[in-house]
């Protein structure tokens, strides 16, 4: 990507008369539910966070915790019978309360998305010409045809596209170079937020390099806040400022992304780094049982099921959120006020008293 290039999202930032470290972003207590013969599938629960121009925030978790369903919940992308309450505050204004047509109309501009699987994403029968032209023609109907040419080759070319490829079709590209055009039509309308869900999934390791470096560029060039969902712990202590580590719709610990893989609060990103394979590794570890059924989740922290650290009081009350001296939020007894827990709710757990097993 051309570090010349202006920074249009800091020129919006300064119109709308919002200071340079106001968040573009802050989502507060959002709840996103599906209906089902059994009830309620509770995916999100009650997250909240706040992302600045220029920011990365990178959510991990297990496979079901609510990753995805948080990303394209911010976007007002959910399936229908998806329900969601809280409040999504986009550079002043309520995403959760903006009508469909005025949701559409802040989709490309201010908010993008890169989706996994772009093969899937784009139009076999078009080229990628005819991508560029159809996105930027839908959202800046005033651009000619030279400058939706201009526009389009400049961005490919920042992905590392070179323009004789302008005209190819999507199946003449590899998987790696089919997710750089993706991440280019997110970016050709320069939008303030991007939800990157999952866009190094099945790539190879130096092609994940290369998009790595290419989400680098969009949060420096652009001021773009980013949310990159991901299971890859290594992408995020190499790519993001903060991390986010989700678990059964709720979020365990968020912080500064160093921070906290160095000195990791929470039972589960504890656990979660240990079972990252690296050339170190001497032996697998492993999270005993499986994430709980959202329908009908455990009381208390419903972690606890699994938490080698449980303690009596686990089960029976939610854990309360506490911010450390080095700014990491986290929902943990182990690091809760301890005036709000008797000596009898400090002892260890005793797994016989658990109804949910421990093993999946």
């Amino acid at each position: 990507m051309n570090a010349a290039t202006t920074n249009p999202g800091r020129d919006r930032h300064t119109e709308s008369g919002r200071g340079p470290d106001a968040p573009v972003l802050s989502v507060h207590d959002l709840r996103v539910w599906y209906g089902t013969e059994r009830g309620p599938v509770r995916a999100v629960d009650g997250v909240s966070f706040d992302l600045r121009p220029g920011e990365t925030l990178g959510l991990v978790g297990e496979s079901g915790c609510g990753k995805s369903t948080l990303g394209r919940g911010v976007l007002g992308l959910l399936p229908p019978g998806a329900k969601a309450d809280g409040e999504i505050e986009f550079e002043g204004r309520d995403l959760l309360t903006c009508g469909r047509r005025e949701l559409e109309r802040l989709r490309g501009p201010e908010l993008g998305m890169i989706f996994q699987e772009p093969l899937t994403r784009l139009n076999p029968l078009m080229r990628v010409s005819e991508h560029f032209e159809e996105t930027l023609r839908t959202h800046e109907p005033g651009l000619g045809k030279e400058e939706i040419r201009r526009r389009s080759i400049e961005t490919l070319r920042g992905m590392g596209i070179p323009p004789s490829r302008y005209r190819a079709y999507p199946h003449e590209f590899s998987g790696g170079m089919r997710q750089r055009i993706m991440i280019a039509l997110a970016l050709v309308l320069r939008p303030r937020f991007v939800v990157a869900d999952e866009p190094t999934t099945a790539l190879d390791v130096l092609v994940e390099a290369q998009i790595i470096g290419i989400l680098a560029d969009l949060r420096r060039n652009f001021d773009t806040a980013l949310l990159l969902i991901t299971h890859n712990l290594g992408i995020v202590a190499e790519a993001c400022d903060r991390v986010a580590v989700m678990y059964a719709g709720h979020i365990a610990e968020e912080g500064d992304a160093r921070e906290v893989f160095a000195r990791p609060r929470h039972p589960y990103t504890r656990e979660l780094l240990r079972s990252t394979i690296s050339l170190q590794t001497t032996g697998l570890h492993y999270i005993p049982g499986a994430p709980p059924d959202l329908v009908e989740p455990p009381g208390g922290c419903t972690f606890h099921p699994r938490c080698p650290d449980a303690m009596a009081a686990c089960p029976r009350q939610d854990p309360v959120e506490v911010r450390t001296p080095e700014g990491t939020r986290v929902a943990c007894w182990l690091h809760g006020p301890a005036e709000l827990l008797t000596e009898e709710g400090t002892a260890p757990l005793v797994r016989e008293e658990i109804s949910v097993a421990d093993e999946a």
